[in-house]
């Protein structure tokens, strides 16, 4: 099985706490993980397999812990070509931005070259204020892209 780096952007905790339970999911179905809330570039592999998982701060904008990660991306302009990522945003529905960090994100990373495997998860904390319970069946599937090649 392959190793994720999990990567979490947070405000409050959340998105780290909810990391943490999918990084047990993953080790028990077999997969080694890392575990990095908020890292910088040079603290990522530039290849692999990553799950990004943030929440959204303010009007749509990424949490501070993922602020430095944004930038460097930007101005750095890293070859992101062999990373393949998996995205989860948390996020509340009342606001205009729903989900709108993992959505910024996301699109640096496509715009870098990394290759997104399956469509990401946004969940409605308003909805699911645990949202583990909204998770389990997309990390199953995102699961199933690593033995399926």
């Amino acid at each position: 099985m392959p190793h994720i780096t999990l990567i979490t952007g947070s405000t409050l905790g959340n998105a780290e706490d909810f990391a943490e339970y999918l990084t047990e999911k993953l080790q028990l179905a077999g997969f080694s993980t890392t575990l990095l809330h908020g890292p910088n570039l040079d603290e990522l592999h530039l290849s692999g397999q990553w799950l990004v998982i943030t929440s959204t701060h303010g009007a749509g904008e990424l949490p501070d812990n993922l602020q430095l990660l944004s930038t460097q991306i930007k101005q750095q302009k890293p070859d992101l070509s062999q990373v393949y990522f998996g995205a989860i945003g948390l996020g509340d529905s009342c606001y205009d931005q729903f989900c709108g960090a993992i959505k910024k994100l996301e699109q640096q990373l496509i715009a870098r070259g990394a290759i997104q495997m399956g469509k990401k998860l946004e969940i409605d904390v308003a909805k699911y204020p645990i949202p583990e319970i909204a998770a389990e069946k997309w990390l199953i599937d995102w699961m199933a892209k690593f033995s399926s090649d």
